[in-house]
């Protein structure tokens, strides 16, 4: 059925013909199938053209003529829209307006007036009103507008709990970690995230970067903006200048529309640089200046626009040394290196390694919805001597290989797809000093004693030949937690 052009009027007067709600996704249908909206007006005759046009279009409708009785509805069930007059008798619909937002703050209302003016319009907006309506209005268009209104206050919520989600995920308290070497990093972080500094993050491929960046990103002030990340060594450079400045219309063959870049996106949030090292020299200039001066061009404007975000670069590379061989700035590189964080390699830190792997078990035997409890001492002794080139993005990745094609409840090390450098062989591939070797040697040592004494220290201890004091010594020396090599069923 197709809807009339006819017009809801103040004099009461029904158009000739019902109105269908128009046509939707199914997503939209199903959402406005469900909303209920309060409508508030002291002439019968609007409330009821508005039941007729609302309920035919499949709102569920609530009708009062005082603002009392508004307030007392709102109270006692939750709308998702109100349509309140400007004029209610004697009261005043922006005061409703503003009771209506106290009780709740999400609702997306609409002002209606017979009389608008801008000073009006101007101030129901101010006091937070979604929409203005002028009476007369089409059914059509209201009905469009309520939709439209509904659509913008569910993305709202989307947005708000996915944010929540990701403060969750982000906190410091959710990344995993025992190692001492970590902590100390985790309390930096800490103190880095709450000011405005830049920030450079230095760490292998793999060891968690851009989760750290997040983290800062949640704790700090500007939590409630955006958090913009980009691998500057994944652009292509020729696209690089116009991914970050963004461009007007018409700067360029093609150039149909105005396009807002990272710079902009980020704007009042933080903007994650990863990989910096691999930024152009034409480009380390121009960022060079966004840095100093907190504005940019775009592509074809003559206007400077300025910019308040919060930088956090992110690199695998010593940027020092890319100075020293002329590939980097050392103007940018001392814009950029205020406040450095250095992350350690999953190898230094093997404390990690355990827990780690249980933290990526639980997650994985959950996403497939198998029940898997754990590893058995040979594998996790398997995870414990490997060399974790590509550091906790590997160890995710075996992890989650594992538990796909695990046939038990328990991790087995034929399940543990390391690849061909799975384990440290006999000949190492690059020479290393006397010295390397011997540390290299006692480290695997350990781990070996510690596992199959399953973390007993007296026992491995014992088996080693050194008393308890001197056992401590060289786990400490190592990094190693001897709680991490207990089976699960000692």
């Amino acid at each position: 059925m197709t809807g009339t052009s006819d017009v809801v009027h103040d004099n009461g007067r029904v158009p000739a013909q019902p109105l269908s709600r128009p046509s939707h996704t199914k997503a939209t249908g199903e959402r406005l199938a469900t909303a209920k909206i309060l409508v508030v007006d002291d002439d019968p005759g609007i409330l009821h053209l508005l039941k007729l046009r609302l309920e035919a279009a499949h709102f569920r409708v609530t009708l009062t003529e005082t603002s009392s009785e508004a307030i007392e509805h709102a109270t006692a069930e939750i709308f998702d829209l109100a349509i309140v007059d400007l004029r209610i008798g004697d009261e005043d619909g922006i005061a409703l307006l503003e009771h209506l937002l106290r009780i709740q703050p999400t609702l997306p209302v609409m002002i209606a007036t017979a009389h608008a003016t801008i000073e009006t319009a101007v101030e129901a907006t101010k006091k937070g009103a979604y929409d203005y309506l002028t009476k007369p209005f089409a059914a059509a268009d209201i009905v469009h507008r309520i939709e439209r209104a509904l659509d913008v206050s569910r993305l709202k919520t989307q947005v708000a709990r996915l944010r929540t989600l990701v403060q969750e995920r982000y906190q410091f308290d959710n990344i995993i970690t025992v190692s001492e070497g970590m902590q100390r990093v985790l309390r930096q972080v800490a103190q880095i995230a709450v000011t405005d500094s830049t920030v450079c993050i230095y760490g292998e491929s793999g060891t968690g970067k851009e989760l750290i960046a997040k983290a800062i990103h949640v704790a700090s002030p500007r939590a409630q903006g955006p958090f913009v990340a980009i691998n500057c060594g994944a652009i292509p450079e020729g696209l690089l200048e116009n991914e970050f400045f963004g461009h007007m219309k018409g700067a360029y063959t093609g150039a149909d529309r105005l396009k807002k870049g990272f710079l902009q996106q980020a704007e009042g949030g933080t903007l994650l640089l990863d990989e910096i090292g691999e930024l152009p020299p034409m480009l380390q200039v121009k960022f060079l200046r966004v840095l100093e001066e907190r504005e940019f061009y775009p592509l074809g404007s003559s206007q400077p626009i300025k910019i308040n975000i919060r930088l956090v670069a992110a690199t695998n590379q010593d940027l020092g040394k890319l100075v020293a061989q002329g590939r980097f700035r050392e103007d940018l590189y001392y814009r950029l290196h205020v406040l450095p964080i250095f992350l350690p390699p999953l190898r230094d830190r093997p404390a990690d390694i355990a827990p780690l792997a249980q933290h990526f078990l639980r997650r994985f035997a959950g996403t497939l919805n198998k029940e898997i409890t754990g590893f058995t001492p040979e594998a996790l002794h398997r995870l414990m001597l490997h060399e974790w080139r590509g550091n906790i993005r590997e160890l995710t990745n075996v992890i989650e290989r594992a538990v796909v094609l695990a046939p038990t409840s328990l991790i087995t090390p034929d399940l543990l797809l390391l690849g061909p450098s799975e384990m440290h062989s006999a000949q190492p591939t690059e020479l290393s000093t006397l010295k390397e070797a011997r540390e290299q040697f006692e480290r695997r040592y350990l781990i070996q004693v510690l596992t199959a004494m399953k973390g007993n220290v007296s026992r491995a201890a014992e088996l080693s030949g050194k008393d308890r004091a001197e056992f401590y010594r060289l786990l400490r020396k190592h990094a190693l937690v001897p709680s991490a090599f207990k089976s699960e069923k000692s």
